[in-house]
């Protein structure tokens, strides 16, 4: 594997694992309904989209001006690893081992926003009654359930990394 790729997508991975600790960590001290908010959620995406496409253009340059599509998904497939990996690691000890109580907690934010939703949107309170009670078995803090996550997070990641690594890639011209 090229030095480049491995080093950028290595670094630009642990960027992103300390970023997503410390958006965690400070949502956590300041408000943990916040981690409820669509909004939040969105920002945070944006953010890592940003983050991936300065890793590609970075990359691109390190190589030369030119980047396959290989090449640059390999990169950005790299880092999303690494930073899910912290990522996940950090919300399993947090919700897990240094503050279950935070789970709980959570758990009951959701379950708030979410009735507040659907009746904003005029759901029948049967459908919500079964949505509660769904919600109320289901621990989505739990090491298992975060592994589970962290593999959708891996298939979105290689979706956007696919995407951007087209947008991105730029072949060697050949005459």
């Amino acid at each position: 594997m090229n030095e480049i790729i491995k080093k950028n997508g290595i670094t630009f991975g642990i960027i992103t694992g300390v970023l997503s600790v410390l958006i965690t960590t400070s949502i956590y001290i300041v408000d943990l309904s916040l981690m409820t908010k669509w909004w939040l959620g969105l920002s945070i995406l944006a953010l890592y989209i940003i983050i991936g496409c300065v890793l590609l253009v970075k990359t691109k340059k390190d190589l030369g001006g030119y980047m396959s599509f290989k090449e640059g998904f390999t990169t950005y497939f790299i880092s999303a690893l690494i930073g899910i990996a912290i990522s996940v690691i950090y919300n399993i000890l947090l919700f897990n081992v240094i503050d279950p109580e935070a789970a709980i907690r959570l758990k009951e934010l959701t379950l708030e926003s979410t009735v507040q939703m659907l009746e904003k949107f005029g759901t029948p309170t049967s459908a919500i009654k079964e949505t509660v009670d769904k919600m109320k078995d289901y621990n989505q803090f739990s090491t298992i359930e975060q592994l589970k996550g962290s593999i959708w997070s891996i298939v979105g990641s290689a979706i956007f990394g696919a995407i951007l690594a087209a947008i991105f890639k730029k072949d060697k011209p050949v005459f």
